[in-house]
This record gives C-alpha cells, structure tokens and sequence, in this order.
C-alpha cells in the first residue's frame, strides 16, 4: 500500500474534560494511484484525519506513512513539518491569487524550476484540465468550474505524491459539483494520482472514490467501496447514513426448507450472509429494506399506502405506509404518478439481505 494510517489519534483542547478526541483509532490504506474518500456528517472527524495526513494536526497515537517512508509516529516522536511531505492540498475556498495571472497561479509552487520548465509544466497542467486559454486572466475572470479546476492543476503542478481535497467542490451547484466531480476523477486517473477526498456529499464521494470510509465520532465504521457500502453495510449507522432505507423488525427462522427472514412483506430466502437464528434472541433482528428493495406490483398481495411521495425526474421516491403500521420506501418510475393516501400493491426484490440486532422501541 502507498498511503497507510495505523490506529491514528487526534485530539483537542477540550473544555470540560480538559481533551477532545476528534479521530479515535483510525487505520486505513490506499494502494498506488486509487482515490479514497472520507464521507460522514458534520464534526465526525474527516477533516481533522485529513490535517494529520497534510502534517497540519500532530496525532496523538498511531503511525501515518507515504510510500514506506513514516510522516507521523506519535511513540517514536515523528512528526514532519507539511513543506516536507510533498502533498498537495485542494481547499473549498480555491486560495488563488486573485492579483496574479492563471499561468503564474499554476506556477506558484515551481519557483525552482528554470524558467523554460515551469512554463511547459504549467502548459501541462492548463491543457490537462482544459483551460489552455485562460492563462493570462486573472481567477475573478473564471467561474467558479473553472477557478476549482485551476486549484486542481496548482496542486498537481509540483507532482505531488498524494493530493488530499477539502470539501472542493462544496461551494458550487448540484449540476456543476457533478460534472466536476466526474472530470476532477478522470484527470486523477489520467495523471495516475493517488488522491485522499473528504465531503459531505454522498453523490461526490460515488462518483470520486474508488473506495469510500464512513465515519462517525472520530472512528471509521467502513473503508470499502461504494458497491460494498451500500449493499453489504458493516455497521447500523453506515446501513442508515448511505442511500434511502429503513429498519423493519423481522425474524430469522429456520425451516424444513431452509432459513429465511420473516418480514411484513413476506419471506426473504437469499440469506447466505445473513447470521443464523441463533444470533439474535429468538431470532428476532431488523432487515434492512433499501427503497430498491421494493417493487411496485398491483397484483402483489401485500398492499401499502402512499403516505409522501418525492418527485426525482425519472422516478418518485414514495414512503409508503403497511396496514401493519411499518413504513418502506419504494423507487418508482415517475409516470406511476400515483396519488397520496392511495393504496398501490408491492413486493420485495432484495438480493442481499442486511440484519442488525432489534433496538428497543
């Protein structure tokens, strides 16, 4: 691996307690050339992980090492300063120079190169992110697109060995913050950059990461791709935290015909990662049920009522209410434009079955 963090710790001066600990015990690892990204809601700890990569936040345990060579060992009192990492850093706010040309904002960290060289190697890096002919505007010239695209080519023009983003894209529109996402990707690839992301955005860190970590409270609950994140959650929370989806108590019961997961939509029986009966007591958990999870199906025995509905262009979101009381949430194609309080007829279709232990009402 390129990147690894052992059982990495941060705190901060606290207020009460007299310490915060904003990462507990984090260990993860990027191979050569692949694009991480930290995902979780407001204040879990990705931006404070991603300080101690930069050498920003000194750990307070653990060990942070770069291509075998050890950044930060809090035991044996490593710590090197940021200058001497050579990592690259994308902010959300850009932190271009607004008095100085595109070209020499590019060129702002190849001071050392000969004049012929840094002139090709900003060259370069215009002409990799497609903006060739803005060299000589100033950033307010630019919009916001195409100012994070030339943040990106500063970052990348003194050949980092590790690129880390803050939030970059967090100040630009929903359309814009998804094309850039999928370019900002393909320029990573392209360059064969190995990249750490940190965002808030579930979208972004998909369309970025080629593995994904779900934190909460300092800890990382999944390092895992996004496939795996959604599917094959680890922990409750990431189960709750990633996609459209809600707990439905069930029973885990064994039969002559095999163990199945009793729902109030009917049997599951693709239980082959599923615990077995005996690992919750009587049986009884909660089943993870992804609004793709459940079929519109009129001749579907099971019925359910349209309690809210959500437009999506190609599809609705609906939350549907059982006459058991337990609610689902279904996808369904926008032109089943169905009613509020009307009654529509579903099914389960879940390849893979999730359960987690019952919590108490």
């Amino acid at each position: 691996m390129f990147l690894e963090l052992d059982h990495v710790c941060v705190q901060y001066p606290g207020s009460s307690q007299g310490v915060r600990a904003a990462v507990e015990q984090v260990s993860l690892a990027l191979a050569p050339g692949q694009i991480g990204v930290l995902i979780g809601p407001s204040g879990c700890g990705k931006t404070s992980l991603l300080r101690a990569v930069a050498g920003l936040e000194r750990p307070t345990a653990g060990r942070i090492a770069l291509g075998g060579e050890t950044l930060s060992d809090a035991q044996a009192g490593i710590h090197q300063p940021p200058e001497a990492r050579r990592i690259g850093m994308v902010f959300q706010d850009y932190a271009l120079f607004p008095h100085l040309s595109i070209a020499d904002n590019v060129g702002f960290g190849l001071h050392r190169l000969p004049r012929a060289q840094r002139q090709q190697r900003v060259q370069e890096m215009l002409d990799l992110v497609g903006l060739a002919a803005t060299a000589k505007r100033l950033p307010h010239q630019l919009s916001g697109g195409q100012q994070q695209r030339i943040a990106l080519a500063r970052a990348l023009a003194p050949a980092p060995r590790l690129l880390l983003l803050d939030e970059p894209f967090s100040s630009l529109d929903v359309d814009l913050r998804g094309r850039l996402a999928q370019e900002v990707r393909a320029i990573l690839k392209q360059t064969g950059t190995t990249a750490l992301f940190v965002t808030h955005d579930q979208l972004e860190a998909f369309a970025l990461g080629d593995v994904i970590g779900v934190m909460q409270h300092g800890q990382l609950d999944q390092w895992d791709s996004a496939y795996q994140l959604y599917h094959r959650p680890a922990t409750r929370f990431v189960a709750d935290f990633i996609g459209h989806g809600v707990f439905t108590p069930a029973q885990i019961i064994a039969g002559p015909g095999g163990t199945v997961v009793r729902t109030p939509l009917g049997d599951l029986a693709d239980v082959d990662e599923c615990p077995l009966p005996g690992a919750y007591p009587g049986g009884a958990c909660e089943v993870l049920l992804r609004a793709d999870d459940i079929v519109h199906d009129d001749d579907a025995p099971v019925k359910a009522q349209i309690r809210a509905k959500a437009f999506r262009g190609s599809e609705f979101l609906y939350t549907l209410q059982l006459a058991s009381g337990e609610q689902v949430l279904a996808h369904v194609p926008s032109h089943h434009d169905h009613q509020l309080g009307e009654w529509i007829g579903i099914r389960p279709q879940v390849d893979h079955v999730v359960t987690f232990p019952r919590q108490a009402a």
